[in-house]
C-alpha cells in the first residue's frame, strides 16, 4: 500500500527541483514537465517501502524502479530518461545537502536500440530548395529552409530567432539553444541571401514593435507548428521523396558536415550538443554511406549476381 504520508514528502522535494530546473537552470516548461512525471512514477515506487527520507534511498532500490519499468515493458530509451531524471535529482539533493550520495550514479538502464537519425542527400536538398520567390510567403519559406540547412538548426531555435540576431556583414547569427544557451553560427552564401529577399518583404508588413525574424501572415512570431507544416507543404510541391520536417534538415546539415570535414568535435559546437556522445551518431550514418559506397564499388566486395 501506498505511504501517502512519505509520498506527500518527496513529492514537495520534487517541487523544489522543478523550481529550480524552471528559474536556475532555464528550462522549458515541457522539458521540467517530463522530469516531473518520471520523478512522481519514482515516488510512488519507493513510497511503499519502508524509508522516513531520501537519504535511506539505495541503489538496489533505483534496480528494483528499472526493473518494474521494464516489466511495464516501457521501451529502453524511456528507461534512460527515467534514470536521467533520478540522477539528476539527486545532483540537487546533494547539492542543498539533502543526501551525501547519488544511488542512481552507478545503475545503468538497457541499451536502447540505435536508429539512426534520417536524412537528405545533396541532390534531394537542390530540388527541395530549387522553388522560385514569387512572393512574401514563398521568400519566408525558402529563408527558413535554407537557414536550417545552412546552419543546422533546432526548430526552436528558428522560430525564437529575432531580427537584430542576424549579423549580415558577418555572416553569421546568435541563436539561443537548450538551457538558453548562445552560441554564434557560420551562414552559408545562399542562406544569407535567402534571408535578405525575406527580410525586405518583411519590412513592407512587419508591426514596428514586432522582433521576431519569421512572422505569420498576421505579423506575429511564427510557430513551430507553422514551420512543421510549411516544411511539409514544399516538400510535397517539389516532390521530394520521404517525410521532410526541420529535424531532418538539421540531420542533413550535421550529416554533410562530418561527411566532408571529419571534425565531430566542430559539428558537435555547430549543433550546440552538451555531449559528444549524441554527436557520434553520425559517426555512425556516415559509416553506414562509406560502407554503401564500398559494396558497389570494390571488386571483392559485390555481390554476385544470381
Amino acid at each position: 500500500m501506498l505511504n501517502q504520508r512519505f509520498f506527500d514528502l518527496l513529492n514537495e522535494s520534487v517541487q523544489a527541483f522543478l523550481q529550480f530546473l524552471a528559474t536556475e537552470r532555464g528550462l522549458a516548461a515541457n522539458t521540467c514537465a517530463s522530469y516531473g512525471r518520471d520523478l512522481d512514477k519514482f515516488c510512488a515506487f519507493i513510497a511503499d517501502w519502508r524509508l522516513t527520507a531520501w537519504q535511506e534511498v539505495e541503489d538496489k532500490h533505483i534496480r528494483g524502479f528499472v526493473a518494474e519499468l521494464h516489466r511495464d515493458e516501457l521501451a529502453a530509451k524511456s528507461i534512460q530518461r527515467h534514470l536521467s531524471a533520478i540522477r539528476t535529482f539527486y545532483q540537487f539533493l546533494i547539492a542543498e545537502k539533502c543526501v551525501t550520495h547519488n544511488p542512481a550514479a552507478g545503475v545503468k538502464a538497457p541499451k536502447a536500440q540505435r536508429h539512426l537519425p534520417q536524412t537528405l542527400d545533396v541532390d534531394q536538398l537542390n530540388g527541395l530548395l530549387s522553388f522560385a520567390v514569387t512572393d512574401a510567403l514563398s521568400a519566408r519559406d525558402k529563408a527558413m529552409l535554407e537557414l536550417v540547412y545552412s546552419s543546422g538548426l533546432r526548430v526552436s531555435e528558428l522560430v525564437s530567432l529575432n531580427l537584430y540576431d542576424i549579423d549580415f556583414p558577418g555572416a553569421s547569427l546568435v541563436v539561443t539553444g537548450k538551457g538558453n544557451k548562445t552560441r554564434m553560427l557560420p551562414i552559408g552564401r545562399v542562406a544569407l541571401e535567402a534571408l535578405r529577399v525575406w527580410v525586405k518583404y518583411r519590412a513592407q508588413s512587419a508591426p514596428l514593435d514586432e522582433e521576431a525574424l519569421f512572422l505569420s501572415k498576421q505579423g506575429r512570431r511564427l510557430s513551430t507548428r507553422s514551420v512543421q507544416q510549411r516544411f511539409d507543404y514544399w516538400a510535397k510541391r517539389m516532390h521530394t521523396e520521404g517525410k521532410v520536417y526541420p529535424h531532418r534538415l538539421r540531420h542533413s546539415f550535421a550529416s554533410h558536415m562530418l561527411e566532408s570535414s571529419g571534425d565531430l568535435r566542430a559539428v558537435q559546437e555547430l549543433l550546440g550538443h552538451e555531449d559528444i556522445s549524441t554527436t557520434q551518431v553520425y559517426t555512425h550514418l556516415d559509416f553506414q554511406h562509406l560502407m554503401s559506397v564500398y559494396e558497389s564499388a570494390h571488386p571483392r566486395a559485390k555481390k554476385q549476381d544470381d
